[in-house]
């Protein structure tokens, strides 16, 4: 017999409430985008401060790790604009979305994870990985992220 993930919420929707909330603040970020016009001076400017916003409400522990690595974007890439997605720090080109950082606390997962969106060009062969998860952000892993990024520019 089958069991039911824990994280599934009991209502018809299926949607946790993580999920649900999710949602609630990719609509506001997109209502808040369409203001502003994407490809405004102030962009830039404001989509960082709502990033930073975010990671102020983090736990210490996702903040600890998420702080350095949003440095570590931003000093690899400094062209891609930071702003948020889903609530969660996000780093575009062009508009899209290239990256983004999940929290491990956002959907009470294990790690937090850094993803590529299809902008990426991580292509490699027939399949390729990407999302990563992230316990620490050791030298290692930072030459692997500055080498992920690089690549996912093209």
């Amino acid at each position: 017999m089958a069991t039911k993930d824990s994280r599934v919420s009991d209502t018809q929707d299926g949607f946790s409430a993580e999920e649900r909330e999710a949602m609630k603040e990719r609509a506001r970020e997109l209502k808040a985008e369409a203001r502003r016009g994407e490809r405004d001076a102030k962009a830039r400017e404001k989509g960082e401060a709502d990033l930073l916003q975010k990671l102020a409400e983090m736990s210490e522990t996702d903040r600890a790790l998420i702080e350095p690595l949003h440095a570590l974007i931003m000093r690899t890439v400094p062209e891609l604009l930071p702003k948020t997605w889903y609530g969660m720090p996000a780093y575009a080109k062009d508009g899209d979305v290239l990256c983004f950082v999940q929290p491990a606390d956002k959907f009470g997962t294990r790690y937090t994870t850094l993803g590529f969106n299809d902008p990426a060009m991580l292509d490699d062969g027939a399949m390729w990985a990407t999302t990563f998860a992230l316990t620490a952000l050791t030298p290692e892993a930072e030459d692997r992220i500055v080498a992920l990024l690089h690549k996912a520019m093209g």
